[in-house]
């Protein structure tokens, strides 16, 4: 079965952004049953404090249209940061996740609707012989918008923006205190 051209461009136009060089992208199967056609990435940033930030963007395409989409694209992010233990006590925190993605959206001027997902904090404690540190915090966000046409690559750049700002890499060219580049 041949792609549909439209599916073709988006995926096109999210492949054809550039991102930081802090982050690290790779090419996965996508989910088989949630749309005809499905293509997606998953991405890795780690911040300046070394916080790890993990994502997943996803391009669903159903040229019937799907009545809960409210359209024929669906973009569905998914991004998990670990987060230190003061930052994670903070109980506006969903909210400031959420800001995150859609301050993001809006810089980047992408088109899209239907916006939804979630903000999830979670704290873990290890105990016995297992390795790592005793105490983990993470915030999950998972989101999923409805592109309103096949030009996606301010979508692409917005998730990379959210990924980004998740673990507090400063906006790009500008140097965080303490941060030099190489002597000249």
């Amino acid at each position: 079965m041949t792609e549909p051209e439209l599916f073709r461009r988006a995926v096109g136009t999210l492949k054809s952004v550039r991102t930081r060089p802090e982050i690290e992208l790779t090419e996965v199967r996508p989910p088989q049953r949630l749309a005809p056609w499905a293509f997606a990435l998953t991405a890795e940033v780690s911040g300046p404090s070394d916080e790890l930030s993990t994502g997943r963007l996803v391009l669903l395409h159903d040229p019937d249209g799907d009545e809960a989409w409210g359209g024929v694209l669906r973009v569905v992010a998914y991004v998990r940061v670990e987060l230190d233990h003061e930052l994670a006590s903070d109980p506006l925190l969903p909210e400031v996740g959420w800001s995150w993605l859609t301050e993001a959206l809006e810089t980047s001027g992408a088109r899209y609707t239907a916006l939804g997902g979630t903000v999830t904090q979670t704290s873990s404690a290890r105990f016995g012989d297992i390795a790592g540190p005793a105490r983990t915090d993470d915030l999950e966000l998972r989101a999923s918008w409805t592109a309103l046409d096949g030009e996606l690559a301010e979508h692409a750049t917005a998730f990379y923006d959210l990924m980004a700002v998740a673990v507090g890499l400063p906006p790009v060219g500008v140097t965080m205190f303490g941060q030099r580049g190489p002597s000249a």
